[in-house]
């Protein structure tokens, strides 16, 4: 299992369920949170995957769904940094 953590200053604060919307249904998705400082407005995506290949199809997924609403006609922020990391332990 792998983890996408993305770290976010400031995190997007308009809906951003269609993000977990699109990435729900595709195969190796076990959970994905968005996570948000209410004093600052910065905050992490956290995103847990089967393997590199769901992390792969999750951000296609994501990548059409924002294509289909519109979401690069605006400006947003993007994230600060991305890491993936293996996860060792887990409940």
């Amino acid at each position: 299992m792998i983890a996408r953590v993305a770290v976010w200053e400031p995190m997007p604060d308009d809906d951003r369920d269609w993000v977990l919307d699109a990435a729900v249904g595709v195969p190796g998705v076990h959970a994905a949170y968005h996570l948000v400082d209410p004093a600052t407005g910065n905050g992490l995506s956290v995103a847990f995957f089967e393997n590199e290949d769901a992390a792969v199809a999750a951000r296609r997924a994501i990548v059409k769904r924002a294509a289909e609403i519109g979401w690069h006609d605006t400006p947003h922020p993007a994230p600060v940094s991305e890491t993936i990391y293996e996860v060792k332990r887990h409940v």
